[in-house]
């Protein structure tokens, strides 16, 4: 049973929790380094012509450098958006990790691990309440410390 007060789960033989080395262990990020926190505060620039940037990875043919990069930029958005932090949507990218893939060379950076954790304690709490049926976040991080 989860217990949102310790952010740990109550076993009959003692409390376990998952940590962050489980998440350098498991999921192989980063766990040191730059904050994964922050809003969008300057949307405009994240768009091109009216439509999110992401949009425009559908409309390219040529692989160059520059097409190359695109695809990194989108590929990354999205596994951000549905494996390491999903939402119940499961099919949709959320703006707010344009920030953090506006520049690949800082990528390495971030304590996405830190990030990760939190989320998760965050949703399991959240799926504590009663009313809550569906449970999103980073649940292979889960899966793989469970077993």
């Amino acid at each position: 049973m989860w217990h949102p007060e310790t952010h740990t789960f109550y076993m009959p033989f003692r409390e376990c929790t998952v940590t962050l080395q489980d998440v350098a262990f498991q999921l192989g990020l980063p766990v040191y380094g730059w904050a994964v926190t922050g809003c969008l505060g300057e949307f405009e620039k994240f768009m091109e012509g009216g439509r999110p940037t992401w949009e425009w990875f559908q409309d390219l043919f040529n692989a160059t450098e520059d097409t190359v990069r695109i695809y990194a930029h989108a590929y990354i958005m999205m596994l951000l958006s549905t494996r390491l932090f999903g939402d119940k949507s499961a099919n949709q990218v959320h703006i707010r990790w344009l920030p953090f893939v506006a520049n690949l060379d800082d990528m390495g950076r971030y304590s996405w691990g830190s990030a990760a954790l939190a989320c998760l304690y965050q949703c399991m709490c959240r799926v504590t309440n009663r009313n809550v049926t569906n449970l999103a976040g980073p649940l292979y991080l889960l899966q793989s410390w469970i077993f």
